[in-house]
């Protein structure tokens, strides 16, 4: 079906809000454009990057587990519509280096995911030594394996949505940036990009991530832009990292914010750190402080002994556009009409991709949705973060 070209929507963004929100929105009848600073995928975008871990497990916080309860539907379609499965469910494996407390997100996410019967096993250190063997059974004594759960290939997961967006009938416009918007008293019109073209459209979505408080300045007190590190290693033997016995994996995860993924097809090891952060402008390059490469060889020759001299090939920063409580931004501007935000993925947001593009366009169309009430436009409180974030590192 043609979309109508009454209904026009301007998304300011390609990441992985913007590029599913315009492919729903274009099943409902929207013709819809997509801006974006860069090519797409940005290469600085946060969806931007080999790997992403795909886990239901947070914490007590049951809404996220029914969300990507959801997700991993929409995960299997998607890999039965790809060209290839580009979601791989080797499990998400979470260790503990003492017997988990009752209070410990660990443990809070077991109970929530045998609540929801998840092929949930528990570790002690003979199944962690028969099973996935490159682990320290001397530091790990507890913790759990789920074997639903694994990670996604997140460039190439964007790459194939905008391929589809195109064929479509979607309008990517790359290497053009937001300018200013159009405004006629309190109604946005559209929008004026760097290179001088005027867009006007019945609704414009800010789907920016980093970008998005320079966008809208009255989120700055909302969202924070932080850069987290992430390398890319090269173990002697990547057979022995392959996705049977080593899934992707948090360590004491909310204690020291390691986690990490199978080795790839070209031997790579990715693992990073979510944690506090480094604050960061994101047109400004940064490097990562010296403190997280002694932190990362420390861990690996306390916990991963096999890769503890395996060198780093590649290092990122990943950007995440931190809410001040962990929850995404997905609603209209409460003061200027036609303009909505989706946004504040925090670090956690692209595991429910397959669910974000519907949320957004029901909110667009003000739809009931089961889950848009936790991603409100709402003003700054106590910060807090999702449970699985280290915030001592």
């Amino acid at each position: 079906m043609k979309p109508s070209t009454e209904k026009r929507i301007n998304i300011i963004g390609g990441g992985i809000y913007g590029v599913t929100a315009a492919l729903e929105l274009w099943r409902r009848g929207y013709e819809v454009s997509v801006f974006d600073r860069g090519g797409i995928p940005h290469p600085d975008a946060s969806s931007t990057d080999i790997t992403t871990m795909i886990r239901a497990d947070y914490g007590a916080d049951e809404f996220y587990a029914e969300l990507m309860h959801e997700a991993f539907k929409g995960w299997d379609t998607w890999n039965l519509e790809f060209p290839r499965p580009m979601y791989h469910e080797t499990g998400f494996l979470l260790l503990a280096s003492q017997t988990m407390p009752s209070d410990s997100f660990e443990m809070q996410s077991m109970k929530v995911m045998q609540k929801r019967n998840y092929p949930i096993q528990r570790l002690d250190r003979d199944f962690l030594q028969q099973r996935f063997p490159n682990w320290n059974t001397e530091k790990y004594k507890d913790g759990y394996y789920n074997a639903r759960g694994g990670w996604a290939e997140s460039s190439n997961v964007v790459a194939q949505l905008v391929r589809i967006a195109r064929e479509k009938g979607v309008q990517f416009y790359e290497n053009q940036c937001f300018a200013h918007f159009i405004q006629q008293d309190d109604r946005i019109e559209g929008m004026m990009s760097t290179t001088g073209q005027t867009h006007l459209a019945e609704h414009t979505i800010v789907a920016a991530g980093a970008w998005t408080p320079s966008i809208l300045p009255e989120l700055k007190g909302c969202l924070t832009i932080k850069g987290q590190p992430v390398f890319h290693l090269l173990p002697k033997n990547p057979a022995l990292f392959e996705g049977k016995i080593f899934p992707g994996w948090s360590a004491d995860m909310s204690k020291t914010g390691w986690y990490g993924f199978p080795a790839q097809p070209d031997g790579v090891v990715k693992i990073g750190n979510h944690g506090i952060g480094i604050e960061k402008d994101p047109n400004a390059a940064i490097e990562i402080p010296e403190k997280y490469f002694v932190a990362l060889r420390q861990f690996l020759s306390e916990s991963l002994p096999a890769l503890q001299d395996a060198p780093i090939t590649k290092t990122r920063i990943c950007m995440y556009c931190d809410s001040w409580d962990g929850d995404f931004y997905i609603d209209h501007h409460p003061n200027k009409s036609g303009l909505l935000v989706a946004t504040g993925g925090s670090g956690h947001g692209f595991k429910f991709a397959p669910m974000l593009g519907n949320i957004i366009a029901d909110v667009l169309e003000r739809k009931s949705n089961p889950y848009a009430h936790r991603f409100r436009w709402r003003t700054a409180g106590q910060p807090k973060f999702e449970a699985a974030r280290n915030t001592n590192f």
